[in-house]
């Protein structure tokens, strides 16, 4: 009896084998779904943190008449500026909490005045280098919103 249970104690070679063949196929067949989506996502929600930005900005030119200059940058949204030109109506609060970077890490860039429009948002892109295809700014993101 206790050689037979000696026996049935395990899986054999074969058998682990097996449902390691079954694990690799299920896991190929479902990580390009999930890695797309990612990169998706991505895009998606560096669109809408530009979007937000570009509302922000727009309240501080409402109070103020005038976009933040390049110099004084986003963080203009934060805290008051310091460089000149100082803005006469900064709300107590800012107008944003705090600053997102975009999902690659990195800090969301102003051009004021813009190259494309009034002020320029935007990101590098998933590439992280300027002036490349895969940039995305206020002047591109109903691309990414639909």
């Amino acid at each position: 009896m206790k050689q037979m249970l000696k026996r049935q104690a395990g899986f054999s070679l074969i058998e682990v084998m097996v449902v390691l063949l079954i694990i690799g196929i299920m896991a190929s067949m479902v990580a390009p779904q999930i890695l797309g989506n990612q990169e998706e996502a991505q895009l998606k929600k560096a669109a809408v943190d530009i979007q937000q930005l570009e509302s922000a900005l727009e309240m501080y030119k409402l109070r103020n008449n005038m976009f933040p200059t390049t110099e004084q940058g986003l963080e203009a949204l934060v805290t008051a500026p310091s460089i000149e030109p100082i803005p006469r109506n900064y709300p107590e609060n800012g107008f944003i909490k705090r600053l997102p970077d975009d999902p690659w890490g990195n800090p969301y860039q102003l051009l004021s005045p813009g190259e494309m429009g009034a002020v320029d948002i935007f990101t590098y892109g998933p590439d992280r280098e300027p002036g490349t295809e895969d940039d995305i700014g206020n002047w591109n993101i109903d691309e990414y919103l639909n």
